[in-house]
């Protein structure tokens, strides 16, 4: 039997009073035959199978990150059947030992829903028994939104998944929990708080190149803050290109690219002058986030104004962002003379012309550009400096406090359990960063 699994939430007084007596008993609605005529012989009969369906039948505003539970006694599933009454299917996971059925994500609010469960007793007899019930109205959402990859963008293999939600998270672990990764090729990564609203998924290690990949986020429903459930479901689809790995030295005043492990191009480049903190190139992993045919530079955004000695507003061209602290490798021919030889820029990477027109038809969002020589590290929080957190310090950022492996492209994930024991996942508070998402600002460097 092919199903999946949601996890529950935060227990409240209200769903305990909705989902009371998941165990079998007399507070559930049991489907069960009558005793046999040979028990007055004092011959004992095989037992008939007993079913249970939590939300009961008829059950109205049913919290929807509560899980739907169905039990089985006696005897085995035969068929577990779950929708709303629009015909949307709702993935669920039987345990090992097949006695119990739980849906695996939170429910859409304010819907209603079919249960429809058959076993087969150990009498040999089947039973059958459904459930109708409809969830609450949400009074409060939370509504996330993707900041990137693109749909169906063709990326770099150091591209991060980045979430933002228009209002503070507080149960972080609750939407992390219905979130999931999808690839062609399995590959362990993990979600990362940067504060309240803003939430990363990163890979331990860089992506396999040409994998696709969808992000599925089943936050209709889920307990996102007190009495705030997620407003929409994510459904997103993108893919990895070839591996783009450059390496720009500011010692050596150049920069090898490699497509796939191979080295393909090398270009004599200018780094920041340094002297002062803002003219030193940051250092470290960064990755290629944003290219524009025009970019106009202005050190005004930094304080340094017309009138000031190193004021300068520059059209400059062909830009790659790798930082939000204002750096891009862009097309520079007032440096051309110096590209080789001499770091002369204000922070940015200076390419002669031509170079930088290959560069810029070269990359993708998402593929890694490591900086090296310069005693300036990149943020963390500086743009996309994700890579430049170890695996170890990325997990401490889940709520989950774990790693998760993506699942198959056009499955669902499954979750396992011991004979017997049910599929919930325990919860785990959350916690908070003290790193916040950095707002990008107007281009400065050139």
């Amino acid at each position: 039997m092919r199903v999946s699994v949601t996890t529950p939430v935060n227990r409240r007084s209200r769903r305990a009073r909705v989902f009371a007596g998941t165990a079998l008993g007399a507070t559930l609605v049991l489907a069960a035959s009558g005793c046999s005529g040979n028990e007055t012989l004092g011959l004992h009969s095989k037992p008939a199978v007993k079913l249970a369906i939590t939300p009961v039948n008829g059950t109205g505003d049913v919290p929807p990150d509560g899980p739907i539970v169905v039990k089985v006694a006696d005897g085995k599933f035969q068929n577990v059947t779950v929708s709303t009454t629009k015909g949307v299917k709702v993935e669920g996971q039987a345990n090992h030992a097949g006695t119990q059925w739980q849906s695996r994500w939170a429910l859409e609010p304010a819907t209603s829903y079919q249960v429809m469960v058959t076993g087969l007793g150990q009498d040999g007899k089947t039973q059958t028994l459904t459930s109708n019930f409809t969830t609450l109205k949400a009074k409060k959402t939370i509504e996330a939104s993707v900041v990137a990859p693109n749909a169906g963008e063709k990326v770099g293999v150091g591209m991060p998944v980045i979430l933002h939600f228009d209002k503070a998270v507080a149960n972080r672990d609750q939407v992390e929990k219905n979130l999931e990764v999808r690839s062609t090729v399995p590959v362990e990564g993990a979600w990362h708080w940067l504060d309240d609203q803003s939430l990363v998924f990163r890979t331990k290690q860089y992506w396999p190149v040409n994998t696709k990949v969808r992000v599925v986020g089943h936050l209709a429903g889920a307990l996102a803050a007190k009495n705030a459930y997620g407003a929409k479901n994510i459904d997103l689809n993108f893919r990895i290109g070839d591996s783009h790995i450059t390496v720009a030295s500011s010692t050596s005043h150049s920069q090898v690219i490699k497509k796939n492990g191979k080295i393909i191009r090398r270009m004599p480049l200018s780094m920041g002058r340094g002297g002062i903190r803002k003219y030193t190139t940051t250092n470290g992993l960064h990755l290629t986030m944003d290219k524009e045919y025009l970019t106009v530079m202005d050190s005004s955004t930094t304080g340094c104004g017309p009138g000031c000695s190193d004021y300068y507003r520059e059209d400059v061209y062909w830009t790659v962002r790798i930082s939000d602290s204002g750096e891009y490798e862009h097309s520079a021919p007032w440096s051309v003379g110096s590209q080789g030889s001499e770091n002369v820029s204000h922070g940015c990477i200076n390419l002669s012309p031509s170079d930088a027109i290959w560069f810029w038809n070269f990359s993708y969002r998402g593929d890694i550009v490591k900086v090296t020589g310069t005693d300036r590290e990149l943020e963390p929080a500086n743009g996309w400096g994700f890579w430049q957190e170890s695996w170890k310090d990325w997990l401490k950022y889940s709520a989950l406090k774990r790693p998760v492996t993506t699942t198959a492209l056009d499955g669902a994930s499954v979750l396992t359990a011991a004979p017997g024991d049910t599929l919930s996942v325990p919860s785990t508070p959350g916690t908070s960063q003290t790193p916040a998402t950095t707002p990008s600002p107007s281009p400065t460097h050139s």
